[in-house]
């Protein structure tokens, strides 16, 4: 079982951080913007036991998900929109583009992550997403480690069913 699944979000939320983390196990605190994509391969077990290959398409981040080329979406079973817990203006635009990409790939997989948990010792985004009506499904740390393993865990087994 193949599946593409594309990291999205604003520069420097920790896209390639969160896909180093799950992809190599490293974290690097120096920041290297990324350029257009990255594309990484990742053969895990999923849930049932199964072979699953992730095709991890790590994007250049952008202001708003409608300005992220086509050809990059297209064909992506599942999306991990990740916002910066620390930089409010990461997730300002959250609405605008959750709805784009549920309304353009409604069979896909939609994680919404707060990165840099290890930045805050309480969670102030809960209040905010609450207002705006989103369901933030998980938190991490690519710093850390914390909560990484847990997201692609939890992708897997949503790509399952």
């Amino acid at each position: 079982m193949t599946k593409k699944i594309v990291l999205l979000g604003q520069f420097g939320v920790g896209k390639t951080s969160i896909s180093r983390r799950f992809l190599l196990d490293i974290f690097e605190k120096d920041y290297i913007p990324t350029l257009g994509v990255q594309i990484r391969k990742k053969v895990m077990e999923a849930p049932s036991g199964k072979k699953l290959s992730m095709i991890i398409w790590d994007l250049e981040g952008f202001s708003s998900v409608s300005q992220t080329r086509s050809s990059y979406l297209l064909g992506s079973h599942a999306f991990i929109y990740v916002f910066d817990i620390t930089r409010p203006y990461t997730y300002r635009g959250i609405q605008k583009d959750i709805s784009f990409i549920n309304k353009k790939y409604p069979k896909a997989v939609l994680e919404i992550v707060g990165n840099k948990m290890d930045l805050e010792e309480e969670d102030p985004i809960a209040p905010i997403m609450k207002k705006k009506k989103i369901k933030v499904t998980g938190f991490v740390s690519a710093k850390t480690g914390d909560g990484i393993q847990e997201l692609f865990m939890r992708l897997a087994k949503n790509l399952e069913s």
